[in-house]
């Protein structure tokens, strides 16, 4: 196994190798009405499956993209590296 195959090669996928780390990528998306984020607790769900599966949240990461496209606005990136619990 290389060194970069416990990495994911396609955003908001999960990788299953066998390997030490994981890397997931959400876009959260803005409700249409309201504040806050539609799908915030995806990023919960997500924890909570990677440490079911024996892995516990090591770096989290987001950064704030603009958008042009139709209904324009700011995405919100987030990057959450596992690390495999031994």
């Amino acid at each position: 196994m290389g060194i970069f195959d416990a990495f994911n090669d396609e955003k908001g996928k999960i990788n299953h190798n066998s390997g030490k780390y994981r890397v997931i990528q959400v876009v959260l998306r803005e409700k249409f009405v309201g504040k806050g984020s539609k799908n915030f607790d995806e990023i919960e769900e997500i924890c909570n499956q990677q440490y079911a599966e024996g892995y516990r949240l090591h770096t989290f990461a987001q950064s704030t993209a603009t958008s042009a496209g139709f209904g324009g606005g700011d995405r919100t990136v987030c990057n959450l590296i596992f690390e495999r619990i031994n």
